[in-house]
């Protein structure tokens, strides 16, 4: 499956800290039926047999809505369950070495916090670029802050689309209007929400007006 400004819109990372009762797969179709348009698995916790088999259950998801499904960090995994990509950090594998092993059809999306690193990770063969934290968050203790000016220089720097992430929720995501973002990336704004459904749609609807020329 490939990767457009369109499919970045909404970029929904999973995190089992808000499961309430539920199982993940359940959160995450929510998540879908709010209208999400793409899907990071993010998992610290699970074995290796667990985390297949959740990867395999939410990729069976996305493919039915229709929605790229990228697995963070690991790249053997994704390899396993034939994934539509991959996610890394700064601290993870280099994308160079990245694109090597998934080939040129993978989904190849890589975090940066500044100018340098985006350039180079898109002259790597990264398909997107995840840029934060924006807001301060709370689910990645240890995200480097970048400016709106930094966020902007990196979407005038690069050629690829550019999702915005950290601390991102309805009462702010307005704020990255002018960017140059084509999307945002969220965790607890729809995971944590009560109504997970609901949260998405209305993210969606917002982030529609914050990307708008």
């Amino acid at each position: 499956m490939s990767c457009d400004k369109q499919s970045l819109l909404l970029y929904a990372v999973t995190d089992r800290s808000w499961l309430r009762g539920m199982t993940l797969c359940e959160q995450v179709e929510q998540a879908l039926q709010g209208g999400a348009t793409f899907v990071q698995l993010r998992e610290k916790q699970l074995d290796r047999e667990r985390f297949l088999g959740e990867a395999l259950e939410v990729q069976a998801l996305c493919r039915r809505f229709g929605v790229p499904f990228v697995i963070n960090d690991d790249v053997e995994l994704a390899r396993a369950v034939n994934a539509d990509g991959v996610h890394v950090g700064q601290s993870d594998m280099e994308a160079a070495d990245v694109r090597a092993i998934l080939g040129k059809d993978k989904i190849l999306g890589v975090s940066a916090q500044t100018v340098e690193q985006a350039i180079r990770a898109e002259r790597s063969g990264a398909d997107y670029l995840g840029v934060g934290a924006v807001f301060h968050t709370g689910s990645k203790a240890d995200a480097e802050d970048v400016s709106l000016d930094t966020l902007a220089q990196i979407c005038s720097a690069v050629h690829i689309p550019v999702v915005a992430i950290g601390g991102i929720g309805p009462h702010n995501v307005m704020k990255l209007r002018g960017s140059g973002i084509c999307g945002i990336a969220v965790i607890s704004a729809i995971f944590a929400a009560p109504d997970i459904r609901q949260a998405a749609a209305g993210l969606r609807a917002l982030t529609e007006q914050a990307v708008a020329p």
